[in-house]
């Protein structure tokens, strides 16, 4: 899988986010995205999905302008600021509603990614009377169940304690093994150290590699 950003510029009405943004993103790596806040990592992000249009420029996954079709990308799933779902359905009964939209997998893999984040003994609790960091990981769930080549994720670390933090970067390190592009926007230090294959930088309209 190959991701190309090619001449991408992004403007609200007169205000400029980016300008003639080149990056490429290959399978089996992680990339970090920092930036201060209000820096347009989030935005960014929302181009990689096609939540939003380039202004100009064309954005490429394995040669096909997702863009130009409307559609979300392919094989791609993601978490961008905070986690949404259903107050009153439980976190198992949220990751089964979002599988039942492409039915590629069933109980036992949700139950097996709800094990994986620390999640499965809180599975029939309602979303509702989830906590910060249950909601972050149900949100991390959803990215990983399907399998998916491309994982799109926004402050992943929010609301999590140490040990989750953990447990969360190990599962990204062993995703990316098997040949993920893991695109990862954070402002936490280890996460970079620790995670990222290549860090860019968002400063003055453009994004720089800075790894």
């Amino acid at each position: 899988m190959k991701i190309e950003v090619k001449g991408v510029s992004k403007c609200f009405s007169d205000h400029i986010i980016f300008n003639d943004v080149n990056l490429t993103f290959e399978s089996g790596n992680i990339y970090g995205l920092i930036g201060c806040n209000g820096s347009g990592k989030s935005v960014f992000l929302k181009l990689l999905c096609s939540f939003y249009a380039p202004s100009s420029g064309e954005i490429l996954y394995d040669g096909e302008d997702i863009v130009c079709y409307d559609k979300f990308p392919p094989r791609t799933r993601a978490l961008i600021e905070k986690p949404h779902f259903i107050p009153d359905l439980s976190g198992f009964d949220n990751l089964k509603l979002l599988a039942s939209i492409e039915n590629i997998i069933g109980d036992k893999e949700i139950n097996d990614v709800l094990k994986k984040v620390g999640l499965y003994d809180d599975k029939d609790k309602l979303f509702h009377k989830y906590s910060l960091g249950m909601k972050q990981k149900l949100g991390i769930a959803q990215v990983l169940m399907e399998n998916p080549d491309v994982m799109i994720l926004d402050e992943v670390f929010n609301g999590l304690d140490d040990s989750s933090c953990k447990t969360i970067r190990e599962l990204l390190l062993s995703e990316v093994k098997k040949g993920k592009i893991i695109i990862l926007a954070t402002h936490i230090k280890d996460d970079i150290e620790i995670l990222c294959d290549e860090v860019y930088k968002i400063d003055n309209k453009k994004i720089l590699k800075i790894k």
